[in-house]
C-alpha cells in the first residue's frame, strides 16, 4: 500500500551546499554557477521521470517568465544571499503512491507544488524519480526544491514567510514555524488521498505518527540517498548500524511490554479466582451467622488450625485466605524486582552505546555530503 513520507530540509551554504548543484542533480541537467564558475553536469544521471518549474499564479498575470529557466532561477537564488551560512533553497522529499501511473504522479506533485508557490509566492522546481534499479521497485519519489524568496519581475524579492524567524513570525501574528510545516505535511496527505479516492484506489496515507494513529508498530526509517547507495555497494555504514540497533531496542521494548502485560493479565486472573473463592467463603459465613450453626457437611480443605486442634470457623478461614493472597502477591512483586532492575541496567548500557555512536555523526554527515556532491 502507499506509505507516507515527507521530509523538508534547507539547502544551506553552511552545509557546503548550493542551489545550482541541487537543482542540476535532481533534474539531471547541466547548470553553470555564475558566482563560483563551477559547472554541474548530471545529464548522464538516470531515473528522472519528469522535471518542471512552477511559478505563483500571480506571475502569469504579470507576465513573469524569467524564473522558468532553471539556470537563471537558481543563479538568482545564489546571488540574492550574501552570507556564508545563507539558506539558498528549501527541499521537500515526497514518497509517491506506486499505485498511480506516471502521469497521475506528475499531476499530483504539480498540484502540491502549485499550492506551495501560491501560498508562499516562491518558485518551485520539482523532479520525479523512479525507483533505483537495485532497490524497492515501489520507491517512486519526488524532490521539490523551492526558493526561499518571493518571485518578482526583476529577480527575487524578500524572504518568504516560511523562512522567517520565530520572532518575526510571532510579531506578524503567524503560527510557529513547526506548526506551519505540519500544515504543509497535512496538505500533502489531503491532496494525495483525494487523488487516490478519485482514481478508485483503496490506499490512503496519514501524516500523523503511528502512536497518534493508535498503531503499535515500529516506524520505518529513511536512510537517504548517500547511505542507501553505500549499502547497495556492500559498504556497511554507521548510520545503518545505528538504525539496526534502534530497531532491535524497539523490538526488545515491545517484547518487554508484551511480557509485562501477560504477567499482569495472569496476576489479574489469579486475583479474580481468589476473589471468587473468598466470595464463596463469605456466603458460607453469612449463612452460619444467620443460623448460628456450624456449616453442615465436610469442611473445605483450608490449611491452618488453632493450637487446641479446633477447626477454623468460616470467618477465620476467610481472614486466613485473604492473608495468603496478600502474601503471594507481595512475594511475586519482590521476585520481579531484580528482573526489572536488570532490564533497566541493560537499557542504560544501550543508551550509552547510542550516545557514543552519535559522536560519529558529524564525520558521517561530512562523508555523505561529499558523496552527494
Amino acid at each position: 500500500m502507499a506509505i507516507y513520507h515527507l521530509t523538508t530540509k534547507p539547502v544551506s551554504r553552511k552545509g557546503g551546499r548550493s542551489a545550482t548543484a541541487a537543482a542540476a542533480y535532481r533534474a539531471a541537467e547541466l547548470v553553470h554557477d555564475h558566482t563560483t564558475g563551477q559547472t554541474f553536469d548530471y545529464t548522464r544521471k538516470r531515473g528522472v521521470e519528469h522535471s518542471e518549474i512552477v511559478l505563483p499564479s500571480e506571475c502569469a498575470k504579470r507576465d513573469i517568465n524569467w524564473a522558468r529557466d532553471r539556470e537563471a532561477l537558481w543563479n538568482a537564488a545564489e546571488r540574492a544571499e550574501n552570507r556564508s551560512n545563507s539558506r539558498v533553497a528549501r527541499e521537500y522529499e515526497l514518497a509517491l503512491p506506486y499505485e498511480m501511473t506516471r502521469e497521475q504522479r506528475v499531476e499530483l506533485v504539480r498540484s502540491f507544488s502549485q499550492g506551495l508557490a501560491d501560498r508562499y509566492g516562491v518558485a518551485v522546481d520539482f523532479a520525479l524519480h523512479e525507483p533505483h534499479r537495485e532497490g524497492d521497485r515501489r520507491n517512486f519519489h519526488a524532490h521539490v526544491l523551492t526558493t526561499t524568496r518571493s518571485i518578482e519581475a526583476g529577480g527575487l524579492g524578500p524572504k518568504a514567510e516560511l523562512e522567517w524567524s520565530e520572532t518575526n513570525r510571532k510579531r506578524a501574528g503567524l503560527v510557529p514555524g513547526p506548526d506551519e510545516l505540519t500544515a504543509v505535511r497535512a496538505r500533502w496527505t489531503e491532496l494525495a488521498n483525494e487523488r487516490l479516492a478519485e482514481l478508485g484506489i483503496d490506499a490512503r496515507i496519514d501524516h500523523r505518527t503511528l502512536e497518534a494513529q493508535g498503531i503499535d508498530r515500529i516506524p520505518t526509517t529513511h536512510l537517504g540517498v548517500a547511505v542507501s547507495g553505500m549499502e547497495r555497494r556492500g559498504i556497511r555504514t554507521e548510520v545503518a548500524k545505528r538504525i539496526d540497533l534502534q530497531r532491535e531496542l524497539e523490538a526488545q521494548k515491545r517484547l518487554e511490554r508484551a511480557a509485562e502485560l501477560g504477567r499482569l493479565e495472569r496476576e489479574g486472573q489469579g486475583l479474580s479466582k481468589s476473589i471468587l473463592d473468598l466470595s464463596a467463603d463469605i456466603r458460607v459465613a453469612l449463612k452460619e451467622r444467620d443460623r448460628g450453626l456450624q456449616p453442615e457437611g465436610p469442611t473445605p480443605s483450608v490449611p491452618g488450625k488453632e493450637p487446641e486442634g479446633r477447626e477454623l470457623s468460616a470467618a477465620e478461614r476467610l481472614r486466613l485466605k485473604s492473608d495468603q493472597v496478600a502474601q503471594r502477591l507481595a512475594a511475586e512483586r519482590e521476585a520481579s524486582q531484580p528482573a526489572r532492575e536488570t532490564a533497566e541496567r541493560e537499557r542504560e548500557l544501550e543508551l550509552k552505546r547510542q550516545l557514543e555512536l552519535e559522536e560519529q555523526k558529524k564525520l558521517e554527515r561530512g562523508k555523505d555530503r561529499g558523496l552527494e556532491r
